[in-house]
């Protein structure tokens, strides 16, 4: 049996209460964005949180709708985040769920401008994409995007100029997941299976020269991004350049700081681990109220918030049988360092 920890923290402080499954959070001037995965019920997918705790369909009700064609609805949003231009990103996986089958035009990276809430612009990432993948997350570096595929193991490399995307490391052994395990015990889906969800986690260095990934259930690597970025490398030359960066566990979400630490939370042991440039790895907090922390976001206070979105206790993850312990909560603590500029600030 795996001890989980049984003390509260009194670094963390609960900021929101969602009566859903919250995955995601970002700040953006003052304002706080969260994202819904439909993991445990149908409804608005991304929302903005507003002071009087009331919550607006972002970036209007008419995205939000279900069941409507991609063309101005999310099909299923996975990820939202603010970029470093000051805009908010929304990762469509272009699926209703992890195994599923892609909705012609429904993977895409959509970007809005939040002062006139709007979609500036929509990439498009059906080129990229195999029948049944599952856009994960994105981070930045500079004119290029970078995308997980946790359905079908691979990254995308989105030329934010153009807007072409290329698939790279597809099928490597890096980005392939293996068994996830929360709580101590192995997840499985409503059929009995072991869930298995593939490249997933990723994070740009604070100098863009690096991006580290891993699947959700761990093992992190690192190539560097002058061969990602480069179309005429070849796949074999590109496989050649990953390295294995650091035995990591089950993971929920990352985040990364200004001098290289990533914090990622090990959803075995209700902790976030600090993982520094130098591969030493501490405990940043434990505590029982941190279950299956998802999607952290580092604002520019230096302050990690961490969604406990309960993932393993949906129906989808635990066997065909839900046990999420409503509310769920989204905590925050101080850490020592804010964000890196490259990514956001």
């Amino acid at each position: 049996m795996t001890a989980l920890p049984t003390e509260e923290d009194p670094r963390l402080t609960p900021v929101l209460r969602e009566d859903r499954v919250c995955t995601g959070v970002t700040t953006l001037r003052g304002r706080v964005f969260l994202s819904y995965p439909s993991a445990d019920r149908p409804g608005v997918q991304v929302v903005e949180a507003l002071p009087d705790g009331s919550r607006d369909s972002y970036p209007d009700v008419a995205w939000n709708r279900p069941d409507q064609p991609p063309g101005g609805a999310f099909v299923h949003v996975n990820s939202v985040r603010a970029g470093p231009d000051g805009r908010l990103w929304i990762v469509d996986s272009g699926t209703p769920q992890i195994g599923g089958q892609q909705v012609p035009g429904g993977a895409r990276l959509i970007v809005v401008d939040p002062d006139g809430d709007r979609v500036d612009r929509v990439y498009h990432l059906d080129r990229a994409v195999r029948p049944t993948s599952y856009v994960d997350d994105v981070r930045f570096n500079g004119p290029t995007a970078y995308l997980s595929d946790a359905g079908v193991p691979g990254l995308i490399v989105l030329d934010l100029d153009s807007g072409r995307p290329r698939r790279v490391l597809d099928g490597h052994p890096s980005t392939v997941g293996g068994p996830l395990v929360a709580d101590g015990r192995a997840l499985r889906d409503p059929d009995g299976a072991e869930v298995r969800l593939h490249v997933d986690q990723l994070e740009v260095s604070p100098d863009g020269r690096w991006l580290h990934y891993q699947p959700a259930s761990g093992g992190m690597s690192r190539i560097a991004t002058r061969w990602l970025d480069d179309p005429s490398v070849s796949a074999d030359e590109m496989a050649r350049r990953v390295e294995r960066w650091c035995d990591t566990p089950s993971t929920g979400g990352t985040a990364i700081d200004a001098n290289g630490t990533i914090y990622l939370s090990d959803v075995r042991r209700r902790r976030v681990l600090a993982l520094a440039p130098d591969r030493s790895v501490r405990t940043l907090v434990a505590d029982p109220r941190l279950a299956w922390v998802d999607a952290m976001w580092l604002d520019a206070d230096a302050r990690l918030w961490m969604p406990v979105a309960q993932l393993h206790l949906t129906a989808g993850l635990n066997g065909g049988h839900s046990a999420v312990d409503y509310p769920v909560w989204i905590y925050r603590m101080p850490v020592d360092v804010g964000p890196p500029a490259l990514d956001h600030t």
